[in-house]
C-alpha cells in the first residue's frame, strides 16, 4: 500500500464526513431541494475539467468507446441520478431533525446493506455478513431508538437514505465497468440537479440574498464533497487493495461525529456513543476480507 494512496483516501473520508456539517448549515439559508439541486449542478460543472485532466494525471490512454457506451452512459447516469436524488433528498431533510454525527453513522449503514441486497443478485452471504447486520441493527437501536422505543423522524429519513444509497451503489457497480466512471458521476450529478428543480419550485421558496449567505457550505458540499472527493477516491484507489481502501473511506462516519462535536457543539449520550461504536464495528467487520482472499489480493498487488 502506497502512503500517498492512503493519505488521499483519508482526505476523502475527511471531506465526506465534514460535509455533513455543510449540509446542516446550508439548511439555514435554503430548502433541501434547492440546496441539493444547486449542489449537484455545481458538482457536475466542477467535474467537467476533471474528465479532461484525470486520464492525463493517471497517464492512461483513452479507450475506444463501444457502440453502446453512449446509451449506457445516459441510462446509467439517469438511474444513478434518480437514486442520488432520492437518497440525498431523504438525507438532507433528515439532517434537519437529527444531529450531524448520528446522520453520518446511520448513512454509513449502506456498507452493510449492499452485500445484504446482493442476495437478490445471486451473491452468497457468509457468517460475517449476517453478524455484521446483527451488530449494525443493535447499533441503530442504541443510536436511534429512545427509551420509549420510538424512532425519531430525522433518524428514520436518514436510514431510508442509507437504503436508497445501497441501491445507488449497486446501480453504479452495474454501469461503471461499461462507461468512464468520472463521466458517469458527472452525468448523474446533472440529472439529479435537474430533478431537484421540480420539488424546489413546487414546495420551496428561494431568495437570492440568502444564497450569498449560504454560499460557503453550498460550495463545500458541491465542489469538495462531490467533485474533489470523488476524484480523490478514484486516484487513491488506483493499484491499492480495495479492502484497505474501503476501511479508510468508512472513517467518514467518525469524521462526521467529530465535525459535529467541534464545529456545531453537538453532544452524544453514552447510549448514542455505544450505538456509534457498534455500527462502526459492523462496518469494519463487513469489509474485512477472508484470510485466503487477503493472501490472493496481496499476491495480486505485489505482482
Amino acid at each position: 500500500m502506497k502512503m500517498k494512496n492512503a493519505v488521499l483516501l483519508l482526505l476523502t473520508s475527511f471531506i465526506w464526513g465534514t460535509a455533513f456539517v455543510a449540509q446542516s448549515l446550508g439548511m439555514d439559508y435554503m430548502g433541501p431541494f434547492v440546496f441539493n439541486g444547486l449542489r449537484n449542478i455545481i458538482a457536475g460543472v466542477a467535474l467537467l475539467p476533471v474528465i479532461w485532466l484525470l486520464p492525463r494525471i493517471l497517464k492512461e490512454e483513452k479507450k475506444k468507446a463501444s457502440e453502446k457506451s453512449g446509451k449506457d452512459l445516459v441510462l446509467g447516469g439517469l438511474l444513478c441520478g434518480l437514486c442520488l436524488f432520492a437518497g440525498s433528498s431523504l438525507q438532507q431533510v433528515g439532517i434537519q431533525y437529527t444531529t450531524v454525527g448520528k446522520a453520518g453513522f446511520i448513512v454509513t449503514f449502506y456498507i452493510v446493506l449492499v452485500p445484504l441486497f446482493g442476495i437478490f443478485l445471486g451473491k452468497k452471504m457468509g457468517w460475517k455478513i449476517w453478524m455484521s447486520v446483527g451488530i449494525a441493527l443493535a447499533g441503530l437501536y442504541f443510536l436511534c431508538l429512545t427509551e420509549t422505543l420510538t424512532i425519531g423522524f430525522g433518524e428514520f429519513l436518514t436510514f431510508l437514505s442509507a437504503v436508497v444509497f445501497s441501491f445507488h451503489i449497486l446501480v453504479v457497480d452495474h454501469f461503471a465497468p461499461k462507461v468512464d466512471g468520472t463521466k458517469l458521476a458527472c452525468v448523474q450529478f446533472f440529472f439529479c440537479g435537474l430533478i431537484c428543480v421540480i420539488p424546489s419550485v413546487l414546495f420551496e421558496s428561494f431568495q437570492l440574498s440568502l444564497l450569498k449567505e449560504g454560499l460557503i457550505p453550498l460550495l463545500y458540499a458541491a465542489i469538495l464533497s462531490s467533485g474533489v472527493g470523488f476524484t480523490l477516491q478514484i486516484v487513491g484507489q488506483k493499484d491499492m487493495n480495495p479492502a484497505i481502501a474501503s476501511l479508510i473511506l468508512s472513517l467518514e462516519a467518525t469524521f462526521s461525529v467529530l465535525a459535529g462535536w467541534v464545529i456545531l457543539g453537538e453532544r452524544l449520550t453514552a447510549r448514542e456513543k455505544l450505538g456509534c461504536l457498534l455500527m462502526f464495528g459492523a462496518i469494519l467487520l463487513v469489509q474485512l476480507p477472508e484470510p485466503k482472499k487477503v493472501l490472493r489480493q496481496e499476491e495480486q498487488y505485489d505482482s
